[in-house]
């Protein structure tokens, strides 16, 4: 198919819009949509295209209409009308249209993507509307959200004569990467959100640690990039900031990169600084939320934190302050009459737990639980009070949850 055509940008065309049915309403949603002034003329009119158009003339139309328009859309599907613009042309400076009629037409509708400083048209010539359509879609989801932003700084550095190639090609491929910050749940990967098992399938690199499950791994596809950037208690072999420099490096590639994170990214993680230090580079980053350890664990092993009767309340603590420093501010909660305390993190914490409770004259036969890689195959559980606490955490594994409260007694004897 041979297509003699010249894409190009009319500035403050003159338009008219021949017609008020439901193919005129498709022309008018995208005059509208682009910003672009128009007149309407027809003698009957869908009710919603009114809302489209300030400039209406209802009337049944005629050539001496046409005025000082310069563009003609011929939406009205009349032969008639479309056979009098065609004679009037001849002797007449203006580009028509009549919809739907390729070989009448001077110009087509190109499919837009969203009016933006940078916006991209496609064409099929008239050939299909919907493959058109198909692709737009796809230039769409090229375009960062941000780049209006980008681009009136690139319109300021032009208008000082600041232009510099090399780094705006880098800048681009930086704009064009996004991080995710993926919450991956308690490790079973039929508990992952839809989106999250979208993002583990089709991103470049992936970052992970030893909290996420072998059979999460499983899911992200071979040819993708695989970092481990784990910390164990005692071996760090990703500090924060190598993460950080990690991340950059493959951003400036203009990679996607997932950041894989158990449970939830914010709930007692370090989601929140890898977001604040993503938006401190202007690197784009969507937050993938996760299913919590902190209510799941306890769902999977079956102990209803809230149930009625026992717990009207729960809290949700970590024993681990920013430094891996001891936070034990929380141990009155145990205390509380009809309440449940989670805690995150706390296998290795607990000599000093147990400590602070008989300091603090937490009864020592208050009801305890250990739930050791919940949802996992290896899954643990264990029930006991405090004066026991020490005895079961042993043979438990990492990630385990501390459950305080009634409830365990309730649903666990």
């Amino acid at each position: 198919m041979k297509a003699n055509t010249l894409p190009i940008l009319l500035k403050d065309p003159t338009i008219l819009l021949i017609g008020g049915g439901n193919v005129a309403l498709q022309k008018a949603q995208v005059l509208h949509e682009n910003n672009i002034d128009f007149r309407l003329i027809s003698k009957e009119f869908n009710e919603e295209i009114l809302t489209l158009c300030q400039d209406v003339i209802q009337k049944k139309f005629k050539l001496m209409d046409i005025g000082k328009d310069s563009i003609i859309i011929d939406a009205t599907g009349n032969e008639k009308i479309a056979k009098k613009l065609l004679r009037y042309k001849k002797n007449h400076d203006i580009l028509l249209n009549v919809v739907d009629v390729p070989h009448l037409c001077d110009f087509y509708f190109m499919a837009l993507t969203k009016n933006r400083p940078l916006q991209i048209a496609v064409s099929s010539n008239g050939a299909s509307p919907t493959a058109a359509q198909y692709f737009r879609d796809e230039c769409e989801a090229l375009i960062p959200k941000n780049i209006s932003e980008y681009l009136e700084k690139k319109q300021q550095q032009r208008d000082n004569n600041m232009i510099n190639i090399e780094e705006t090609n880098q800048e681009l491929e930086r704009l064009k990467s996004k991080v995710y910050l993926v919450g991956c749940g308690l490790g079973d990967p039929d508990l992952l959100t839809l989106k999250a098992y979208r993002i583990i399938q089709q991103a470049d690199v992936v970052l992970h640690d030893n909290l996420i499950s072998d059979e999460i791994m499983v899911l992200v596809p071979e040819a993708t990039t695989k970092i481990y950037v784990g910390k164990k208690k005692g071996h760090h072999s990703k500090s924060q900031h190598d993460i950080h420099e990690t991340i950059l490096e493959y951003t400036a590639k203009g990679l996607t990169v997932a950041r894989l994170k158990a449970g939830d990214p914010f709930i007692f993680g370090r989601g929140a600084e890898e977001l604040l230090f993503l938006n401190e580079h202007n690197i784009p980053c969507e937050v993938i939320a996760g299913i919590s350890s902190a209510i799941s664990a306890p769902l999977v092993a079956g102990i209803p934190i809230t149930a009625r009767d026992y717990a009207s309340s729960f809290s949700v603590v970590s024993p681990h302050s920013k430094g891996n420093s001891l936070n034990l501010k929380w141990i009155d909660l145990l205390q509380r009459e009809n309440h449940t305390v989670v805690v995150l993190m706390g296998l290795s914490r607990i000599p000093e737990i147990l400590a602070e409770a008989t300091r603090q004259n937490v009864p020592n036969t208050m009801p305890c639980a250990i739930i050791s890689n919940a949802s996992r195959p290896n899954q643990k559980v264990a029930t006991c009070t405090l004066e026991t606490l020490e005895e079961a955490s042993k043979g438990m594994l990492r990630p385990s949850i501390l459950i305080f409260g009634d409830v365990v007694n309730a649903f666990l004897d």
